[in-house]
């Protein structure tokens, strides 16, 4: 049994934050149908750095986040493809959709229709800036929230700011925080057969994820600025320069300064003036990282990193995405996937690698049960099953319904 088996999820969403946290559910076992446009489908199958691919609908930005899915096309505008997504709602647990605020509801489904037809639903709605408020009409995509949130105001340095983080955190954010609250409403509606209507705001969802930096302001009164690669909290802690890349230290207690002096063999550093406490070091940040890269500059920061690691005190090299992905601890925890991908319009099988989940249930790690589906492969099977025959099928295929 994995974590979500029996958890039936209509995942409606298109691009990211939506599939993202569809994906999650997928991961653990639920049973998550993609509704997408007939001929046309989720626009990441035509999105990633493969071109193939995405001629063939099979973008990498799709394949990313929509393993373990079924894909069943509908067409949510021909009043039999109504019907037919009538059926589907009564037949699922969860909904999920990342359509403009009233969308779905002018397609004639708002939330009391879809009460109506199954009182159980949880209904996540997932938005640039919810369901209420005076920016809901509004469009977005991860940079506009990035940019809105005030991350970017915080990320770079006082001459690079505002600046985009280097991949769309917004929308992972989102999509997290809507699998997270989907799940929570699944367990009330287990203890009390109530389903929920989940308005998720991406906005809302970023400025969550920036606690310290937002209390700093709400609690504290003080203006989060940009500190490139320095912490606000502590010093030394940031990236340091070495004879040979870069190495992340965060020496955020004392004993970790401590011991940070002495393996480098600056003991002098310990009864500066400058940086015998905390908050003196806070203040003479930058003469103090001039002085650790005096020496730091003796190794490279893979060297560094083999004499600090042991320690206590946090350290690392910083490295490039394929670095991180062919560490054996990368591969002992099993987070990488292989799984087959089949060819379309002539083109030969192939093998893609996919993320799986973050954590291990149970001492094993989570990764996709099967591969993601090309559009509309699951259709006719899914109609099948909430009661549809062959005849029926072929009659709402010919009228455009699916």
């Amino acid at each position: 049994m994995t974590l979500l088996s029996g958890i039936r999820v209509l995942d409606l969403t298109n691009v990211l934050a939506g599939p993202f946290a569809g994906y999650q559910f997928a991961l653990l076992g639920a049973d998550v149908v993609k509704i997408e446009i007939p001929g046309q489908g989720d626009l990441a199958r035509r999105l990633g750095a493969d071109p193939e691919l995405s001629d063939q609908g099979l973008g990498v930005s799709f394949l990313s986040q929509n393993a373990a899915k079924r894909s069943v096309t509908v067409n949510l505008k021909h009043p039999r493809g109504q019907e037919v997504f009538e059926r589907l709602v009564a037949s699922a647990d969860v909904l999920l959709e990342n359509f403009r605020p009233g969308v779905l509801a002018r397609l004639g489904f708002d939330w009391e229709r879809l009460r109506t037809v199954n009182p159980g639903l949880v209904y996540c709605a997932i938005s640039g800036f919810g369901h209420t408020g005076p920016m809901r009409e509004r469009p977005a995509y991860d940079q506009i929230i990035q940019g809105l949130s005030g991350m970017m105001s915080v990320t770079g340095t006082a001459d690079t700011a505002p600046l985009r983080t280097g991949f769309p955190v917004c929308d992972t954010l989102g999509g997290f925080a809507a699998a997270f609250a989907t799940a929570a409403a699944l367990v009330r509606r287990e203890r009390t057969g109530q389903g929920s209507h989940l308005d998720l705001s991406m906005l809302e969802a970023a400025l969550s994820a920036m606690g310290w930096v937002v209390s700093d302001y709400l609690i504290a009164g003080r203006v989060p600025s940009p500190m490139g690669n320095e912490n606000v909290t502590s010093a030394p802690s940031g990236t340091f320069r070495t004879a040979e890349g870069q190495l992340n230290i965060a020496a955020n207690k004392q004993e970790q300064y401590e011991t940070l002096c002495r393996v480098l063999g600056r003991p002098e550093l310990l009864t500066d003036p400058r940086f015998t406490t905390r908050e003196r070091r806070k203040a003479h940040r930058h003469e103090l990282r001039e002085e650790l890269e005096k020496t730091l500059a003796e190794r490279g920061a893979r060297q560094w990193d083999e004499l600090l690691r042991d320690t206590g005190i946090p350290v690392a090299p910083v490295l490039t995405v394929p670095e991180t992905l062919n560490l054996d601890h990368i591969a002992e925890r099993g987070l990488v996937h292989s799984m087959p991908l089949p060819g379309t319009a002539g083109t030969a099988d192939c093998h893609v690698r996919l993320l799986g989940s973050s954590f291990h249930v149970d001492g094993k790690p989570v990764g996709p049960a099967t591969r993601p589906p090309l559009l509309g492969e699951h259709t006719d099977a899914e109609l099948r099953h909430i009661g549809y025959t062959d005849t029926e099928i072929g009659l709402l295929r010919q009228e455009g319904a699916i």
